[in-house]
């Protein structure tokens, strides 16, 4: 996951950089890079793959200075290389940015750039920034206002800092979204950047979060906040615990709370180095998935436990949908004990955020026994599903500390998405324009659920109305149906009250007996082709005397006329919506349990590797 570190004050910024880099290394990167302003110029150290071949090209070319930023980046746009590496320096040689996230709009902007004569010396979209910047400073503008008026035409969920050798006095950040956090550290005559706490620590513990839509005009005696439009914004600073477990939790109280806002960092790094948005290409190297073997499937098993087969049962739909290839989704503890039908021509994929689920790695020898091949989509690097598999997806989420699985939801949804795209395209089942639209969708989700956690103060509001709860009931249909069953497990799972999710359908069968005032249904109603008969559920609903709450897309009067509370989302693609409308079931678990006092990120009985059968 990309990280940034950015240094203003009386020392060396390179080494202070390059360790706070170190700092953020465990979120996972293909390649590093530093710029310091040097005597009046900007120098740059970019290399491909790990902080230590930096080290190795700072120590045959060193070079200092008291004002810098630094990245570590998964790639997005363009290969891992040093050319595609931050930070990006402009044609003038006089301004560099650093950027976290998917600008959206990038390759409008580069045409209109390049149809100007500005020359490109990247694959990414990140470059497009600093470009955009220096147009402003050409037109007279300082560097300020220049960013200012470059941020305002960015779209995506983004975070940028950037500084220029001809104001050298300060760093320029900005918060667009949530592509991520920005942390500035306040030190003695020096100010500090990050992308998060623990790059900083050992220099200050008095910080300040920029919110979204913020920025931040950063000298090494003064932080300056700011709207994108320019009203200023009183800095609220904070001092951090000096408990280093606390300190990770940043600006969050629970573990869960921060990994559920870090799921549009760990969306945006889900696509890194795999989606190649020019050419409306997948690439997933890694699962040595050729067009041989993909014309040669003709089933795939998805088996996984909890969470991770709620996931598979999205990528049922997706793999279906888009690759047209026959998918069953089970669950890993029955998988090798009903005697499945597999042979050479099956595909076996596992999901497991630890790679080392007892059931799910059984059912994974249980494939190979009989000769199927092997992928998994695993989150810890170097576990065992990993190892075995024949080709595995790696989800790029960084840990996951807290025991209830987040992060580790959405990205195996996305991971589907795409591999069901990279089927496809080798067994010729789409065409070009179908598989060039399906990959442009993907640029989009990052900022959708950035923008979805953005109303958290409503499923606040939410929770506090239903926080002594007895019972829940979860209704959803289509690809939307597993959410239904995930958002049920969060609520079991961490307050302890209890949930059933249900095909929405299914409803009046029997579980409509349990309707009345006092059990809230939820009801998954997004913009997508099962809306209207989930429509029919909620009114059946009503009809009992149920308290409905919907979850629902923006400007869907008919949901909100008949539900008694809304909780809005985007308008999102449907086949990627289920990434999207499981984030307002997240929260609202989360405040709940907190609510209730309850331990969120331990809840009784629960591990968050379950190793044994």
């Amino acid at each position: 996951m990309c990280g940034i570190v950015g240094y203003l004050g009386h020392r060396n910024a390179t080494p202070i950089i390059f360790n706070g880099l170190k700092r953020l290394e465990y979120r996972g990167y293909d390649s590093a890079g530093i710029a310091v302003l040097q005597n009046g110029h900007i120098e740059i150290r970019r290399q491909a793959g790990k902080l230590s071949a930096l080290a190795e090209l700072l120590e045959q070319q060193p070079m200092s200075g008291v004002i810098g930023i630094g990245h570590t980046r998964w790639a997005t746009h363009g290969a891992p290389s040093a050319r595609n590496a931050h930070p990006h320096i402009g044609q003038t040689g006089r301004v560099v940015v650093v950027h976290n996230g998917i600008v959206e709009n990038f390759l409008e902007l580069r045409q209109e750039l390049t149809a100007e004569g500005v020359t490109f010396n990247s694959d990414t979209d990140t470059e497009t920034i600093v470009h955009l910047v220096e147009h402003y400073l050409a037109s007279g503008l300082g560097l300020v206002e220049a960013a200012r008026r470059t941020f305002q035409l960015l779209q995506g969920a983004n975070v940028v800092v950037l500084l220029s050798a001809d104001e050298p006095d300060k760093i320029v950040a900005a918060r667009l979204g949530n592509a991520g956090g920005v942390v500035i550290g306040y030190g003695d005559q020096e100010t500090f950047v990050a992308s998060d706490i623990p790059a900083i620590l050992e220099h200050t513990r008095r910080v300040l979060f920029l919110e979204s839509r913020q920025m931040a005009i950063v000298t090494r005696h003064r932080v300056q906040i700011e709207t994108l439009d320019g009203r200023p914004i009183p800095p609220v600073v904070q001092v951090v615990p000096w408990d280093p477990v606390s300190a990770e939790k940043g600006e969050y109280r629970h573990f869960m709370q921060k990994e559920i806002h870090e799921q549009v960092r760990s969306l945006t790094d889900t696509l890194a180095g795999r989606v190649d948005f020019e050419r409306g290409k997948i690439r997933l190297p890694e699962l040595n998935l050729t067009p041989e073997l993909a014309r040669r499937i003709q089933k795939i098993y998805i088996t996984a436990c909890g969470t991770a087969a709620y996931a598979g049962m999205v990528g049922k739909y997706l793999i279906e949908t888009i690759a047209r290839i026959p998918v069953e989704v089970e669950i890993g503890s029955e998988f090798r004990y009903r005697d499945p039908i597999i042979d050479s021509n099956t595909v076996v994929l596992a999901i497991s955020q630890s790679g080392e689920t007892a059931d799910t790695l059984a059912a994974m020898e249980e494939g190979r026994r009989k000769g199927a091949t092997l992928w998994s989509i695993v989150n810890a690097i170097g576990s065992q599903a990993m190892r075995i598999a024949d080709g595995y997806i790696s989800m790029q989420t960084g840990p996951e500390i807290g025991v209830a699985s987040t992060k580790a939801f959405t990205a195996p949804i996305v991971d589907q998405y795409m591999l069901a795209i990279l089927l496809a395209d080798l067994r010729g089942a789409i065409d070009e324009t179908k598989r060039r639209a399906l990959v442009a969708d993907l640029r989009f989700i990052p900022d959708l659920a950035g923008r979805t956690l953005e109303r958290e103060p409503e499923v606040i509001k939410l929770a506090h109305l239903l926080k002594d709860i007895r019972n829940c009931l979860y209704l959803g249909r289509g690809i939307n149906m597993p959410i239904a069953y995930e958002g049920a497990l969060k609520m079991k799972e961490i307050t302890y009250i209890h949930a059933e999710g249900y095909p929405a359908g299914e409803m009046k069968h029997g579980p409509i007996a349990l309707i009345d005032e006092e059990m809230p249904v939820i009801c998954l109603a997004p913009n997508d082709p099962w809306h209207d008969k989930m429509i029919s559920q909620i009114q059946q609903a009503k009809a009992r005397g149920g308290k409905v709450i919907a979850v629902a897309t923006d400007g869907d009067e008919l949901v909100a006329s008949i539900a008694d509370h809304v909780l809005w989302v985007p308008e999102t693609p449907w086949m990627l919506s289920p990434a999207i409308t499981v984030l307002p079931l997240q929260l609202l678990a989360y405040h709940i349990a907190a609510l209730r006092g309850l331990d969120v990120d331990q809840p009784r009985n629960l591990a968050k590797s379950v190793t044994v059968e």
